[in-house]
């Protein structure tokens, strides 16, 4: 790993575009914790919920889902666009079909630089949120609350 960690990186990009997560922790049973324990302990389990709902956002934006989605569109309205001008003999409509379709090029366009800054910010918030998470996991730890590979998932059907 720390001659080629494109390969971590490679892998965990695979794991999210199959909706698989990174997350190989389950949460923590708050039954037998003592008090003061047990508030850290739901603070962690609700990080742990938070990261697996925004870990997606970690994934490269050029190579996401929401990228092939907004060109998948295009392409539609692209077809849509030369099946209105030739096909129905639309030529006389033809310079306001075309604004048309420069408008929704537009409007891709700021969508997906909308989506990107959203996926910059939510994966900065989760590096954050998952540093924090990592550092209560240690403090419980270090106060006998909990142990940190009772927590780690070793089951597909819990990982997934």
């Amino acid at each position: 790993m720390d001659k080629n960690p494109q390969i971590l990186e490679e892998y965990k990009q695979i794991n999210i575009e199959y909706n698989l997560s990174n997350i190989h922790l389950r949460d923590i049973e708050l039954e037998n914790l003592d008090d003061n324990c047990k508030e850290k302990a739901e603070l962690i389990n609700n990080n742990l919920s938070y990261l697996r709902d925004i870990e997606k956002y970690t994934l490269d934006f050029e190579q996401s889902s929401t990228l092939v989605i907004i060109f998948s569109v295009e392409f539609f309205v692209l077809f849509s666009v030369q099946y209105f001008i030739v096909l129905l003999d639309l030529k006389e409509w033809q310079i306001l079909i075309y604004s048309i379709f420069a408008s929704s090029i537009a409007i891709a366009w700021w969508y997906a630089k909308k989506e990107q800054k959203k996926y910059a910010e939510n994966s900065l918030i989760f590096e954050q949120k998952y540093k924090e998470t990592l550092g209560m996991l240690d403090e419980l730890e270090r106060n006998k609350c909990i142990s940190k590979s009772d927590l780690i998932i070793t089951e597909c059907e819990e990982h997934v």
